[in-house]
């Protein structure tokens, strides 16, 4: 039987688009989950995972499958249910999974004939059989998969164009943010996967740069601590020579030993959640772990990179307690911490999360037409009514941001540092020309959006 796992594209999100640059291929991430369920699934089926991010293919043309599997983030929902239409337009049976899915568990049932809810591996093979049969269940209840039973990823279906590969070893975060759905999709309780099982999978990816998926790869806890420091030995023991990046909180910077294993074992970069350049900010999204220790979050980034690691910090903007110039202060924190590269996110509601709770209830969501708008919730976007900037505002808050930060004396200043420190120059490099023209074709982006948001149909618009 023929199976397409599907992961859907956003004609939207140029960052991941494979084709508006070819600098993308280095900031697009393999579907792992649907290359684990890929794992699972038995002989009998012939499987194929279908990627939109490189390149949308034309299903047409291609042999018609006996089941379509679809993953989608909310994003991803409009393109997801476009190709589960025609599908089942065709008489094919279309099962969908992922954090929409299961947070829009009734609008995903309108498109497709299943719905896999939370984390799918414990019902997966019980699905599969399901459908051979013939008695395909409209609803699946995953829940949380048992990490020790976890099956190794299906690495050989998805062999090129990708400058990395992708390997996960944890599920669930502690922290609980009030923007993120992490904790509402995989849990509070930090999962770990058997190291030895880790291990493995690191060797069986062909790609020399590996991401390391985990929300957040060394937990809080003494004893997530101690597991890291575990992981890293035994990486570094196998000798796989692979380079990776992982995602983490600034406590990633708080032990030297723990810094020194991740080096051997070929931590490259390290992603990490600064979110707001204020105290106030940081109570508002519920990151009081942030505030811990008093930190000096330079000092902990200059530890990092001081073990030959990129730094990049994220930020989110449209906080409450956001206010006009907040642009330029989340450049000048970014500046004075040290990073390699910042990312900025507007304050996005997205659906699971207490934030989307809290601004629906406000009547904040400005754009509330779903599905219809659901492309817009890419973070890129600024989809709500915030406290003291209006959306025009915001986004040139924005713009302002990205200009300093990203201006082409401070991208050659800090490549040039990178150099002189021996961190990864060329990558350094590459990733801030990629934000920078990925700005650009956001701007452009944001105007067509602009215009359909004011309902205008002038000239101007039209052009």
């Amino acid at each position: 039987m023929r199976m397409y796992l599907i992961n859907p594209s956003n004609p939207l999100v140029s960052s991941v688009n494979a084709r508006a640059s070819r600098w993308n291929r280095y900031r697009i991430w393999k579907p792992l989950g649907l290359m684990v369920l890929a794992g699972l699934t038995p002989p009998e089926w012939d499987v194929s995972i279908v990627d939109e991010n490189m390149g949308v293919p034309d299903y047409s043309a291609m042999p018609q499958p006996d089941l379509v599997g679809i993953t989608a983030f909310t994003s991803q929902a409009n393109r997801a249910y476009e190709v589960a239409d025609h599908y089942r337009r065709l008489g094919v049976p279309v099962v969908m999974g992922g954090i929409h899915a299961t947070m829009c568990l009734e609008e995903a049932a309108d498109h497709v004939d299943c719905v896999v809810t939370g984390e799918a591996e414990g019902v997966w093979t019980g699905l599969l059989e399901d459908a051979r049969s013939g008695t395909l269940k409209h609803l699946y209840e995953g829940g949380l998969a048992d990490m020790a039973m976890l099956r190794p990823a299906r690495h050989d279906l998805l062999t090129s164009g990708y400058a990395f590969g992708a390997v996960q070893t944890t599920r669930g975060c502690p922290l609980n943010c009030s923007f993120c759905s992490v904790t509402a999709f995989n849990g509070a309780r930090y999962r770990q996967r058997p190291i030895p099982d880790v291990v493995r999978e690191f060797e069986a990816v062909r790609e020399k740069r590996i991401l390391v998926v985990d929300d957040n790869l060394i937990g809080t806890r003494p004893e997530h601590i101690a597991r890291a420091k575990e992981l890293f030995r035994a990486i570094a023991r196998a000798g796989l020579h692979k380079q990776w990046v992982g995602q983490a909180t600034i406590n990633f910077a708080d032990d030297d030993e723990l810094l020194a294993l991740a080096a051997r074992a070929g931590c490259k970069g390290i992603f990490i959640g600064f979110e707001s350049p204020t105290p106030g900010g940081l109570v508002e999204i519920g990151k009081r772990f942030n505030m811990l220790k008093d930190r000096d979050f330079r000092a902990s980034v200059r530890r990092i990179q001081r073990h030959g690691m990129l730094v990049v910090g994220s930020f989110i903007m449209g906080l409450d307690v956001d206010e006009p110039g907040i642009g330029r202060r989340i450049a000048e924190a970014a500046s004075r911490y040290g990073v390699d590269c910042v990312n900025v996110g507007f304050l996005t509601p997205l659906p699971g999360t207490r934030l989307w709770d809290r601004m629906r209830s406000e009547g904040r969501i400005a754009l509330h037409e779903y599905p219809a708008n659901w492309d817009y919730y890419t973070l890129n976007f600024p989809v709500a009514h915030y406290k003291h900037l209006s959306q025009d505002g915001v986004f040139q808050e924005m713009a302002s941001c990205n200009r300093d930060f990203y201006s082409i004396g401070l991208v050659l200043q800090r490549a040039l540092r990178n150099l002189w420190q021996r961190r990864a120059p060329l990558i350094n490099l590459v990733a801030n020309l990629s934000y920078r023209r990925n700005f650009h074709l956001d701007r452009k982006t944001y105007a067509d959006f602009s215009c359909q948001r004011d309902g205008e149909r002038d000239l101007a618009c039209a052009q």
